[in-house]
């Protein structure tokens, strides 16, 4: 299970609108425990990918190991990763699957025509065989 708030939410789905064409990508910061983690924000990441970056993202090695410290700084992990998947589905790739770790919770979200839409959680089996999705639950601020 994955929790992140709702503002969380719509931050990712903006990024996905804005970088429409192309994949947006970025790091998910918070807490994990047993196997349930809990957002507490987000950092956007450069799609550093030279080709193909309608279907596919990479994270510079020196981008994540500055987002990891910062994490680490602030008390908190990354505990994933998150990208958009323009005109398909929020279901993970076989690319997805082959590049994943099993130690991160994956957040999609499609982006068609422009407009994103639905967003979902993964994570990866720790034989990397298969993406299961996991419950996203969305905390909506109490006021």
């Amino acid at each position: 299970m994955i929790t992140l708030d709702a503002g969380t939410v719509e931050a990712i789905r903006e990024h996905g609108r804005q970088t429409y064409p192309e994949e947006c990508c970025g790091a998910m910061l918070g807490s994990s425990s047993d196997g349930a983690a809990r957002v507490t924000r987000v950092e956007r990441m450069e799609n550093t990918r030279e080709q193909e970056r309608r279907r596919r993202y990479t994270i510079d090695p020196l981008e994540y190991v500055r987002v990891e410290r910062q994490a680490d700084s602030e008390g908190m992990q990354v505990v994933g990763f998150y990208h958009s998947h323009p005109d398909h589905p929020a279901v993970p790739s076989e690319y997805d699957r082959e590049h994943g770790l099993p130690i991160f919770h994956y957040v999609l979200v499609a982006v068609r025509a422009g407009v994103p839409g639905e967003v979902a959680s993964y994570v990866l089996s720790e034989d990397r065989g298969a993406f299961d999705r996991e419950e996203l639950v969305v905390e909506i601020p109490q006021e």
